[in-house]
C-alpha cells in the first residue's frame, strides 16, 4: 500500500506542476451545475486518470470533470473494489482568481473505505498524504490530530457555502459566523481546509455542500492522523456506497477526537455556541 501511496503523492506533484504556471491566467469556461470549471482542471484531471489507468488498470476511476463538460468521470473497477477519486484543482475560484489557496486530491477507496490519500497544496508545495494503515505525513513529516481539548484559541475551518438545501443558512452556521469563542477561518479550498485538522493546526472542519471528491482524499489522510470523518449527525461518512453516484453532496465534519463532542453540539439546530475551555 505504501507504494500505491508513493505513486499517487508523485503523480499528484506532476499535477500540480501542470497548473502551478497558469494560476491566476486562466479562465472559467463553464459551469457544470454549481462547480467552476477551467481547461486546467480538465488538464489535469487528463494527467491524472492517464496515470492511473497505466498504473492500476483494474482499478475504478472517479472524478469531478469530464472532457465533455457534461458530468462527471465514473469508470467502475474491472475488479476487485478499488476506486481512485480524484479533484484535479480542489478551490477552482481561487484558482481563476490568482489566490493561492487550491489544491490537488488523488484518494483511494476499496469498497467506498478511504485507505489512502494525497492533498497536494500546490502553491505552497505541501503535500499531505497519509491513510488509515499508513500514517499522515506534510512534506514526509509526520502529522497527527490535536489531542487536547478546544480552547479560546482553537481554529475553526468553514467552508464559503454553508447554504442548506432551502438555500438557507442554517442556525447553527449562523451562530458560529456570530461569535469569537471558535476562531473562524475559510480557505475556499475543502480539502485543505479539512487537512488542517490532520496536521495538528485546527480542531475542525465543516463542510456543508462539499462532493465525494472533496473529502475522499483528505478522510485518508485525517483518518491516518488520528482524526474523525463524521457526518453532521455525528455518524461516520464512510464506508459509503458508490453505487449510482452521480456528483451528489457528502456533508461532513472533520474533528479532532477531544472536540468532536464540542462540535457536535455546535451542529444541533437550535444550539447556540457552547463556549469552551479558556
Amino acid at each position: 500500500m505504501q507504494h500505491d501511496l508513493d505513486f499517487a503523492c508523485a503523480l499528484a506533484r506532476s499535477a500540480g506542476a501542470i497548473v502551478r504556471e497558469h494560476q491566476g491566467r486562466t479562465e472559467r469556461l463553464t459551469k457544470q451545475g454549481d462547480e467552476a470549471v477551467t481547461a486546467l482542471d480538465r488538464d489535469s484531471q487528463r494527467h491524472i486518470v492517464a496515470a492511473l489507468t497505466a498504473r492500476f488498470p483494474n482499478d475504478g476511476i472517479l472524478g469531478e470533470e469530464n472532457d465533455a463538460g457534461t458530468g462527471i468521470t465514473f469508470t467502475q473497477p474491472r475488479s476487485g473494489k478499488r476506486v481512485w477519486v480524484i479533484d484535479p484543482i480542489d478551490g477552482t475560484n481561487n484558482f481563476v482568481a490568482g489566490l493561492g489557496n487550491f489544491a490537488v486530491c488523488i484518494g483511494l477507496l476499496d469498497d467506498g473505505y478511504p485507505i489512502l490519500g494525497v492533498v497536494y497544496d500546490v502553491m505552497r508545495d505541501q503535500l499531505f498524504a497519509g491513510g488509515t494503515d499508513l500514517g499522515a505525513t506534510c512534506n514526509g513529516q509526520s502529522i497527527s490530530a490535536l489531542t487536547t481539548p478546544p480552547t479560546a484559541a482553537s481554529l475553526l475551518m468553514l467552508t464559503s457555502n454553508m447554504l442548506n438545501a432551502q438555500g438557507r443558512m442554517p442556525t447553527w452556521a449562523a451562530a458560529l459566523h456570530a461569535q469569537t469563542t471558535w476562531k473562524i477561518r475559510v480557505l475556499g479550498s475543502a480539502a485543505l481546509e479539512a487537512v488542517m485538522v490532520a496536521a495538528g493546526i485546527a480542531q475542525g472542519s465543516i463542510t456543508v455542500n462539499g462532493k465525494l471528491w472533496d473529502i475522499a482524499a483528505a478522510a485518508a489522510v485525517i483518518l491516518g492522523a488520528g482524526g474523525e470523518v463524521i457526518d453532521l449527525s455525528g455518524k461516520p461518512v464512510f464506508p459509503l456506497s458508490l453505487a449510482g453516484y452521480n456528483g451528489g453532496k457528502v456533508p461532513y465534519l472533520a474533528a479532532a477526537p477531544s472536540a468532536k463532542a464540542a462540535l457536535l453540539a455546535c451542529l444541533k439546530p437550535s444550539s447556540l455556541v457552547s463556549s469552551v475551555d479558556p
